[in-house]
């Protein structure tokens, strides 16, 4: 079945976050075919949690580098560390640092400017931990007859650690599990909470977070991985009735996407609450800051 126009329109139009803006010439160079573009994302980019395991040591100031949001700054950021083209290779120490988030938010820049309907898409990875769904992001692109899911963050050295036996460039849906899914696996009993999250923040508030950003980012506004508004809560206690009959509405639309698009659309635009605000409030530099 082919991608509906609308569909494809929007997931190929920028958003304030995947907006190039006055950048954006310094993608010129950026290689046209999905392998190069996946091979030009690693080399600018450097995974804070995983920088170590190159033999890189961040300093504070580089691993707060994490919370740039926007596609436009995070060009800004590449510029800085290193002024020649985009498309030479870059020592470690001149990637921009970032999480997975950046990854798929940098990458579904790139996507959309080629043309290639994309989203980021917000759940959790079984290839990361064994036994547990940990937090991640990755690319959700309509590749002519479907929607696959691309983890750019996966590079060579990265895949022979986690040993993986699949295409990251075709992540199976049983190993990117996005958040609407587990959600629904968790409140029907099928799957446990505590086995979803990141570190030691686990449970159903931290997968109903991830709720509210997938559906942000479902509506081209992907914000960082902790940033927090509207009915986010941080404990399973503090999930009203009220907020689980939210959740479990956010969850049932974003696990079929297409078919309730404009079910998104209209919830999106009609509901203050889980529309991503004017300021959030960002978890990991424990103050509110401007969504941009």
């Amino acid at each position: 079945m082919p991608l509906a126009a609308d569909i494809a329109e929007f997931y190929t139009r920028p958003g304030r976050m995947t907006d190039t803006g006055a950048l954006d010439a310094l993608l010129k160079d950026v290689p046209s075919d999905i392998p190069g573009m996946v091979a030009f994302i690693q080399n600018l980019l450097l995974h804070v949690h995983w920088a170590a395991r190159y033999g890189a040591t961040l300093s504070p100031e580089r691993r707060d580098e994490q919370n740039v949001r926007s596609t436009t700054d995070m060009l800004a950021l590449m510029r800085r560390h290193d002024g020649r083209p985009l498309r030479d290779a870059r020592a470690l120490e001149k990637r921009a640092v970032g999480t997975c988030r950046n990854f798929s938010v940098f990458g579904t820049a790139l996507f959309r400017r080629a043309g290639i309907p994309s989203r980021s898409r917000v759940g959790f990875g079984a290839y990361f931990n064994k036994g547990t769904f940990e937090d991640h992001w990755v690319i959700e692109y309509w590749n002519g007859t479907a929607w696959q899911l691309l983890d750019a963050q996966i590079d060579d050295k990265q895949r022979d650690i986690l040993q993986l036996t699949f295409d990251t460039r075709d992540v199976p849906r049983d190993q990117f599990v996005i958040t609407g899914d587990a959600w629904q696996k968790c409140r029907s009993g099928k799957a446990d909470p505590k086995s979803f999250g990141i570190f030691d923040l686990r449970g159903l508030w931290f997968i109903a977070g991830n709720v509210m950003r997938d559906f942000a980012s479902l509506n081209n506004e992907e914000m960082l991985p902790w940033d927090v508004w509207g009915p986010m809560i941080m404990s399973d206690d503090l999930i009203t009735p009220e907020k689980f009959a939210l959740f479990d509405k956010l969850s049932e639309l974003a696990l079929d996407p297409d078919r309730r698009f404009a079910d998104i659309r209209a919830l999106y635009a009609k509901d203050a609450s889980v529309r991503v605000p004017a300021e959030v409030f960002n978890v990991e530099r424990k103050r509110g800051e401007p969504a941009n």
